[in-house]
């Protein structure tokens, strides 16, 4: 490789670089000044933002870094979601009690939350299976320490080692999907690998069992059954703030992966409407909707029985990654807009209903639902604010939660899948309940003893705000995510 050539390939991983520089920096503070931790979250954030820059000059850039990485709109604008996810995550863990308690331990907490977001860029861009298995794992290490980072909390231990169990067995069997692709074809690069499929007949049972393979690592990563069994423990027993960050970032990367494994991997050629057509080794469209259906019903079934608001967020969570799923399925131009948009207006109403339920933790220690009955007027500002969160979270207009799902109708339509958007729709009236449950309690059960009214700090109000109106706005204004969306998908893959 020439200097030339470095000198591209630089340029085109400066999020990264940016990142991994201010990882350093972080490290080195907190081991030069170690009785100044306030300064670490002011440090941090300052370096998001300006890696924020850097996303934002690659939605204009379409080219490659050493062959393993691809920079273009459609990553750059996976990796914002992750940064301002971090940075709201950073603002939320100022306020947490959970971690004011670990003082001492705050300079590895915002490392291993800057090694998250590192590990999610990689995943973010990567075409190559070995990248992208290093990425999962960086991301993966980080997450389990950061899962048990309360050492004090029996649960937040008990949710580490679970998540450090199956993440293990899922990093295995992903490792051995890998391994078995790169015997049958000779090369790890999903470029390389997909034009050895169009010019040999590699299909079989062989082929397809290591996908399936690959897929449940990516499955892992993103929640989808039957591969979500550590999310309900992990997002109960893991501190809010991290709860809040895995839900949105770690999911947005890990559908990002999805999208360009499926898209490079087995494209063949794109149809006049703008449909995908694969090449004919696996029947992705069908595994997709099987999976997606598979998915949303378990999540929304299983959260109407939850009494934690955590683990009825963590079903939650699950049944938006069937949605989501959903919208890949359609394996066309419209899934992909359907899902930038699902996950713009995801990050502010799911960030935003897990600040408040961490808000009102720390006002009432518990945060089981039936210890909120009559706290409405106690949290007056929390609460509506949690009920425009969880109103957007189950589509209902005008927020902007029916817009992401709107566009999920639409693709469903267009692509003559009625039946699988019926079923969809019957999933989300199914989630009404569960949402409404907890606003019920809020404002409709009357408590025997009141409780003072509890003041929400200045600084908490802003964050609060930030987050709840881009879920109004969006729910009336939604163009400019839109036009975003469209731009992000113009150079993925092929």
């Amino acid at each position: 490789m020439n200097f030339e050539s470095l000198n591209t390939s630089l340029q085109f991983l400066k999020p990264e670089i940016a990142v991994s520089i201010l990882l350093v920096v972080v490290v080195l503070f907190d081991l030069i000044f170690q009785n100044n931790k306030k300064a670490l979250p002011v440090i941090s954030i300052t370096g998001l933002l300006v890696t924020g820059y850097f996303i934002i000059e690659q939605f204009t850039l379409n080219g490659y870094a050493f062959n393993l990485l691809t920079a273009d709109a459609f990553g750059a604008f996976f990796k914002l979601i992750v940064a301002l996810s971090a940075i709201f995550v950073i603002l939320f863990s100022i306020s947490s009690s959970e971690i004011i308690r670990c003082e001492d331990r705050q300079g590895e907490y915002y490392t291993l939350i800057l090694g998250m977001v590192l590990g999610m860029f990689l995943i973010s861009s990567a075409t190559d299976l070995i990248l992208i298995y290093l990425s999962i794992e960086l991301l993966s290490l980080s997450s389990y320490i950061l899962a048990g980072f309360v050492k004090t909390v029996e649960r937040d231990s008990e949710a580490s080692l679970k998540y450090v169990i199956y993440g293990g067995v899922a990093s295995g069997v992903m490792l051995f999907g890998i391994s078995i692709i790169y015997g049958l074809t000779g090369s790890t690069n999903l470029y390389t690998i997909n034009s050895i499929l169009q010019s040999a007949q590699l299909g079989g049972f062989t082929f397809i069992f290591a996908g399936f393979m690959v897929l449940s690592g990516i499955g892992f990563k993103i929640s989808i059954a039957p591969f979500h069994f550590w999310t309900p423990d992990v997002y109960e027993g893991a501190p809010i703030t991290i709860t809040a960050f895995l839900s949105v970032a770690s999911k947005a990367a890990g559908f990002a992966l999805l999208v360009r494994f499926i898209k490079i991997t087995f494209f063949d050629s794109m149809s006049e409407s703008g449909y995908w057509i694969l090449l004919n080794v696996i029947d992705w469209q069908s595994l997709l909707v099987l999976l997606s259906i598979l998915t949303m019903t378990l999540g929304n079934f299983a959260a109407l029985w939850q009494e934690n608001l955590k683990r009825m967020l963590a079903y939650s969570s699950i049944a938006h990654a069937g949605y989501l799923l959903l919208a890949v399925a359609v394996l066309s131009n419209e899934g992909l807009i359907a899902v930038l948009v699902y996950f713009s207006i995801y990050l502010f109403m799911n960030l935003g209903a897990f600040f408040v339920v961490m808000l009102i933790a720390n006002k009432i220690g518990s945060e089981d639902v039936d210890d909120y009955k009559g706290l409405g007027s106690s949290v007056s500002f929390l609460g509506v604010a949690l009920a425009i969160f969880l109103l957007s979270l189950a589509g209902l207009p005008p927020t902007a939660g029916f817009i992401a799902k709107l566009y999920l109708f639409i693709a469903l339509i267009d692509a003559n899948m009625v039946t699988v958007a019926i079923i969809a729709l019957l999933n989300t009236v199914v989630a009404y309940y569960y949402y409404v449950r907890v606003l019920k309690n809020l404002y409709l059960v009357r408590k025997e003893v009141e409780m003072e009214p509890v003041g929400v700090s200045f600084g908490n109000k802003i964050i609060i705000l930030l987050l709840l109106i881009p879920v109004l706005v969006f729910g009336i204004y939604f163009t400019p995510i839109v036009n975003l969306a469209k731009s992000s998908i113009a150079f993925i893959g092929f």
